[in-house]
């Protein structure tokens, strides 16, 4: 009696776990259902160049292929003729740039295609400014159209809007603009924008790129989210709209996924390996520099990640940060503020703006964090952790 009883039971307690499980994983396969089924698509255009200039940009390509939300459709390399030169004589630096040559990064791409098993498409953008705002550089050699032609390929054949992600120069989406501006305004779902100063006259990097082109887009009156990269104190400074923040070092690499270690190695390292593909097949180290991963990392990409998968930064019960879709946010997380408010946005002609609240029906909203300091926190803590996570 008592044997039967027990035996009972363990079987009621039994199923009761097993149809538990076949619950939670039930539900944990339909989320992950739903996200696949509502992949964002997306063009990342980025200053990519190998060897880098900003390792930046290599370190954040890696998030346009593994974060599940996202369905990468191209890369668009957005280079320009002065940094491809040996010492660069572009007017931005004040001090000759000796880290050149470099050129446009397809190498990166086709290492990120190879680990991750994909064919995104990748094309480069003008190597020269705009002439004026309305200029379709129909004059500039066709190799240097194709990353234009490419961004309206997508766009015509894409069945959704699409999310056009920018991280350099605008001047590929400013000129695929000009070319087809009706195609633009049906298909963009919005343009996040790295870009500018949030505060002051100070002349952001990715605008001065190209001024020409900035100014171009934002005039346009196509939706964009502006996430400017400085205040009037410069890239490295915070404010409540600036997206800057600072990881101390990248020693977390070092746990990885051992391909996408090679990949960041490959890249850190500036190596110039002709077997570029073999350096990651097995993610074997690709340098034995005991420093690669010491160095500080300057990072604005973040919050434009967050939106462009709807990821939400939270802090958990523990106390511990994490990036995790918006369906998996518990009751008890406190999600930390990275919101776009709507704007009214002025640029002048030498592409610095100035802005003020909007309507919600604004076509322009501006990037804001409460806590500067606890939201860089916050990602010090989280990221590292998201791409530990990254599995191709």
């Amino acid at each position: 009696m008592i044997g039967s009883f027990r035996a009972t039971m363990t079987f009621e307690t039994s199923y009761k776990v097993v149809l538990g499980c076949m619950l939670f994983f039930g539900a944990q396969a339909a989320t992950s259902a739903q996200t696949l089924a509502h992949r964002a698509p997306i063009i990342d255009v980025t200053d990519l160049y190998h060897p880098f200039q900003d390792v930046g940009d290599n370190f954040d390509l890696v998030a346009a292929y593994a974060l599940p939300e996202v369905d990468l459709k191209a890369v668009i390399l957005d280079s320009h003729d002065s940094f491809r030169k040996p010492i660069s004589d572009h007017p931005l630096l004040q001090d000759a740039d000796k880290s050149g040559p470099r050129d446009p990064g397809f190498i990166s791409v086709l290492q990120l295609n190879y680990i991750f098993n994909r064919d995104v498409p990748a094309a480069v953008g003008p190597f020269t400014m705009m002439k004026s705002p309305d200029d379709q550089m129909r004059d500039i050699p066709a190799f240097q159209q194709q990353g234009v032609e490419l961004i309206l390929r997508i766009l015509r054949e894409s069945p959704e809007p699409v999310m056009i992600l920018s991280f350099g120069s605008v001047r590929p989406i400013a000129v695929a603009f000009n070319r087809d501006p009706e195609l633009f305004r049906r298909k963009i779902k919005r343009i996040l924008l790295s870009a500018g100063s949030s505060s002051g006259g100070y002349l952001e990097w990715n605008v001065g790129l190209d001024p020409t082109a900035f100014v171009r887009l934002l005039r346009s009156g196509l939706p964009i989210d502006l996430y400017p990269c400085a205040t009037k104190d410069g890239p490295f400074s915070y404010d409540s709209h600036n997206s800057y923040w600072k990881l101390a070092d990248l020693h977390f690499i070092g746990r990885m996924n051992p391909q996408l270690r090679a990949y960041l190695d490959f890249a850190l390292s500036r190596s110039t390996r002709a077997d570029f593909l073999r350096a990651v097949d097995k993610g074997a180290p690709v340098s034995d520099d005991a420093e690669l991963h010491s160095h500080v990392h300057h990072v604005w990409e973040t919050a434009v990640w967050l939106e462009a998968s709807g990821r939400k930064l939270v802090r958990h019960d523990d106390g511990s940060f994490e990036i995790v879709p918006a369906a998996q946010v518990l009751a008890s997380d406190t999600i930390l503020v990275n919101r776009l408010v709507p704007v009214s946005v002025t640029v002048d002609d030498r592409g610095t703006f100035t802005f003020v609240p909007a309507a919600v029906s604004s076509q322009t909203r501006l990037y804001e964090r409460v806590d500067p300091r606890a939201n860089e926190a916050a990602f010090q803590g989280a990221l590292p952790r998201l791409y530990v996570s990254f599995n191709p």
